[in-house]
């Protein structure tokens, strides 16, 4: 599910605001040579969606991985950070105090010791290199960042990882700083098109057309009759997830599988891998079976589930079986999704440049989402299940009902009981899967090109994290995993590509995209 969901929008905007965003004034230069002050406003509380995530079993940090086609110069990155990133109050800002009394407070960042340059062997061949960066993320895994200081930082390996990537930028954020769409808005903001230095990255817009299509297409009694259908599947679809969402609280779990994690697993380090395919063969896919890109990376990641887990139920079969899945197995994906409009890239850049305002924090609501397993015979059906799913998941408001639920349990019972709440949810469901879009053209991060972008989290209550991320003509995976519990995280990444080459195959066998371009 792509969170800027049109089904999380609505009604929030006549909300009360639970977080205020941090405003900032600059005192003009009265006199040449004189500094500029900086007068900061009352500090502000932590909301309790950003208290949140400072609970022990639920101490998120979201990973951005970024490959570069030239070497880092770290100075030319310390240098532009203070004039792009550090103009963000919450990246400027201590959380100061425990539980309901924490509060933002501005500080003096110390540059230092937020961007970090370990030693390197130059001479490391590629595959040392990937290795080398692949452990050095797992190892950044195991640590936390200090309080006494704003939580992130930015970790610059000069390596080469592939013919592309030269080097290797790593930031680490607090997800109590923002919700992964917004944060990665944020870096986004800081960089520019390489073909024009000028202008900021382009991000896809959904299209309309479908839908204004739909309007046209029923009017009169028909178009009455429509919106009653529409508004009577909506209504039972939220009445069928908020009681899911309850039963999962209280007593529904997903069938024990390879895939889920034992108790404790957030405490555990993760080996994060990821693989890039062509996001051509994925729009191929989308336009001739008539469905989002969204879709299809839910398509091609049921597929690619399917695969790994077959493998593993078919060792100690003494009988050869089609599915050795067990019967009417569960396994379902939670997804936290932020509710609050984010600014946008243009919003976050107009910040950083001209001191403006863009609203920015936590409104988290749940969205869980049903994942269908099994070998197919043909395997343009993942795709088509995965539709179904997320259609069916359109329609509803499930993520508000379930952020409102939230919002009630933290204001009468407190952060501890409402952590102990999404632990549950989370923990009782088998992953998290996520699909961030990512820029149009090629960027560059403070003048240094970019090959790709991956982004993830760790510290979660999940043995198996998801992500997709789009970048130009590109798709990465990206598997955030508990290797206690998954312990060939490449294989399983290496099964998804794959998934897709099947279902491209099977469609440019059938004919479907010859059908769509006619």
């Amino acid at each position: 599910m792509e969170s800027d969901e049109k089904g999380g929008r609505v009604g929030l905007r006549m909300r009360k605001q639970l977080l205020k965003p941090i405003e900032t004034k600059k005192a003009c230069k009265k006199n040449e040579g004189k500094e500029m002050e900086m007068v900061t406003r009352e500090e502000e509380p932590l909301s309790p969606a950003a208290r949140l995530f400072h609970e022990p079993s639920f101490n998120l940090y979201i990973i951005a991985i970024m490959g570069c086609k030239t070497q880092i110069c770290p100075q030319v990155v310390k240098a532009n950070l203070v004039h792009t990133l550090l103009k963000h109050p919450r990246f400027y800002s201590l959380q100061v105090g425990d539980g309901e009394m924490m509060r933002w407070v501005a500080t003096e960042v110390e540059i230092e010791k937020h961007v970090i340059v370990p030693e390197v062997d130059p001479n490391m061949d590629m595959k040392s290199a990937e290795e080398f960066v692949e452990d050095y993320v797992y190892h950044l895994s195991k640590t936390r960042i200090d309080k006494s200081q704003p939580l992130w930082d930015l970790h610059l390996l000069n390596v080469k990882t592939s013919s592309e990537s030269e080097a290797v930028g790593i930031f680490r954020i607090h997800h109590s700083l923002g919700d992964g769409t917004s944060l990665m808005s944020l870096l986004l903001a800081c960089t520019r098109q390489i073909n024009d230095p000028e202008a900021l990255p382009t991000i896809p817009v959904k299209n309309k057309n479908k839908k204004q299509q739909d309007k046209e297409r029923y009017r009169g009694f028909w178009n009455v009759l429509m919106t009653f259908w529409t508004l009577l599947q909506l209504f039972w679809n939220t009445a069928v997830d908020i009681f899911m969402f309850m039963a999962t609280a209280f007593f529904l779990k997903d069938t024990e599988n390879p895939l889920k994690g034992p108790a404790g697993v957030e405490f555990t380090p993760r080996r994060i891998v990821h693989r890039t395919v062509s996001l051509d063969d994925i729009k191929l896919v989308k336009n001739a079976m008539n469905a989002t890109i969204n879709d299809v990376a839910l398509g091609m990641t049921q597929a690619g589930l399917s695969r790994y887990l077959s493998r593993i139920y078919e060792k100690g079969q003494t009988t050869q079986k089609k599915n050795n899945f067990p019967k009417n197995m569960r396994l379902r994906s939670t997804l936290l999704m932020n509710l609050r409009p984010t600014a946008g890239i243009q919003a976050f850049a107009d910040m950083m440049e001209k001191d403006t305002e863009a609203k920015y924090g936590n409104w988290i609501g749940y969205v869980l989402l049903p994942f269908t397993v099994g070998i197919r015979d043909d395997p343009l059906d993942y795709v088509r299940e995965a539709k179904a799913t997320v259609d069916r998941k359109k329609h509803s408001f499930e993520a508000i009902f379930t952020f409102s639920i939230a919002e009630i349990v933290l204001k009468l019972f407190g952060t501890k009981v409402a952590s102990a709440l999404s632990h549950r949810i989370i923990a009782n469901t088998t992953m998290c899967f996520s699909n961030l879009v990512g820029p149009l053209e090629e960027i560059g991060y403070y003048g240094i090109p970019m090959s790709y972008l991956a982004a993830t989290s760790y510290g979660q209550p999940h043995a198996l994290m998801i992500n997709f991320q789009s970048y130009v003509n590109k798709m990465t995976t990206v598997l955030s995993v508990d290797e206690g519990t998954i312990p060939n995280p490449h294989q399983l990444c290496e099964d998804i590509a794959e998934s897709l080459k099947l279902i491209k195959d099977a469609v440019v066998a059938s004919g479907l995209h010859e059908c769509q371009g006619k």
